[in-house]
């Protein structure tokens, strides 16, 4: 028996429940499939981080409109999210130099300069002595990504004209309507949003848009004994990845000189981070390595690395309670994909490793573009 909707969703991680939210929006009857008995892909083994600060131009644009929709609906769904902004952490001039830049371009308040006091008011008086400087990234939001896609899936799954349906993959679509493990399900539009596992779906797609796999280290950390973190904590590894600080024109000198004193954290694609989960652990991390396909096997020295530096920023020894490899899908060419391998049907994946800062906001122009 093949059933009914407007929109059929491919998809339930943070892409996936983006558009099924911006299709219920507009009225639709929305239809949301997923493989898996629920989402385990990249959308849990994340900071829950929105890093909308450090963006820029367009995505800027698409960060802003996803934070709206996070506190919205997060409020719905009574998930834990935060206004905690970000901390952004210097240790040396070249890092300094980088948020200052920034900060002077940016509107009054949304990137402010914090003294080194000021920074271990929120690292404790461990943290390591070489801070010189840091800046408040005003308008970053947090999440537990634990939490964050299983509380807003449940709670469209209560909406009127939404369906889940667990456990079903997706097998193809033609003349609208969708093949699926457990049966045809009749669609206006098909909205494909898998990733890194495009493809998967759409090979010819995928090599067009030179979408490939990005394979990340991460840890979970014990609380560490009297922390008390608001905001997400970059340092100057994230500097050099993130827009608004790499187009600074301070980035080149913080790029030489992290190449010269930190080699193993460059060939490693490290973007040095951690956030506090509502529990107290600390999510840390990370680092990075490309390819069509991703070994699942972890490299100690890697951890080690990362861990060693984070232990450095705070001052404390962490004691790690669990390890994980993250994956996403990643493309040179450009930093979100929107395209149509087949009539009526639509493929989304953020290919740039912000799908929890921008996933919200790119599923409004993928809709507003179908209307």
């Amino acid at each position: 028996m093949t059933t009914q909707t407007d929109v059929l969703v491919v998809g339930a991680g943070i892409a996936g429940l983006a558009h099924a939210i911006a299709a219920h929006e507009r009225g639709l009857r929305v239809t949301v499939i997923d493989r898996d008995t629920r989402a385990v892909g990249a959308s849990v083994r994340n900071f829950g981080h929105a890093c909308i600060t450090a963006q820029s131009g367009e995505l800027l644009e698409l960060a802003q409109a996803a934070r709206a929709k996070w506190l919205h609906y997060g409020a719905l769904a009574g998930m834990f999210v935060r206004e905690a902004g970000a901390l952004a952490v210097a240790r040396t001039a070249a890092e300094a130099a980088v948020l200052e830049e920034l900060s002077a371009h940016r509107e009054d308040g949304q990137v402010r300069l914090v003294t080194p006091a000021e920074v271990r008011e929120h690292l404790g008086e461990s943290a390591d002595p070489a801070i010189v400087a840091g800046a408040f990234l005003r308008d970053d939001l947090r999440v537990d990504p634990r939490e964050a896609v299983g509380a807003l899936a449940a709670w469209l799954a209560e909406q009127p004209g939404v369906e889940f349906r667990w456990g079903t993959s997706f097998l193809g679509a033609e003349g609208g309507v969708a093949r699926t493990s457990r049966g045809e399900i009749a669609a206006a539009r098909v909205i494909v949003c898998v990733g890194h596992d495009l493809d998967h779906l759409f090979p010819e797609l995928a090599a067009e848009a030179e979408v490939e796999r990005c394979g990340l280290q991460m840890a979970l950390a014990e609380p560490p004994e009297g922390l008390r973190l608001g905001p997400a904590v970059l340092t100057g590894t994230s500097m050099l990845r993130y827009p608004a600080f790499t187009e600074t024109a301070a980035a080149s000198a913080l790029r030489a000189e992290t190449e010269a004193r930190h080699p193993e954290l460059v060939g490693i694609g490290a973007n040095v981070m951690f956030a506090q989960r509502p529990d107290g652990s600390l999510i840390v991390g990370d680092s990075h390595r490309y390819g069509a396909t991703m070994d699942p096997f972890l490299a100690e020295t890697t951890s080690a690395a990362l861990l060693e530096e984070i232990g450095r920023v705070l001052g404390v020894a962490l004691r790690i309670r669990q390890r994980w490899q993250g994956v996403y899908a990643s493309s040179p060419r450009q930093p979100y994909l929107i395209a149509e391998p087949t009539p009526g049907v639509t493929a989304v994946s953020i290919t740039s490793g912000v799908g929890m800062t921008i996933s919200l906001g790119v599923a409004q122009k993928t809709l507003s573009a179908l209307a």
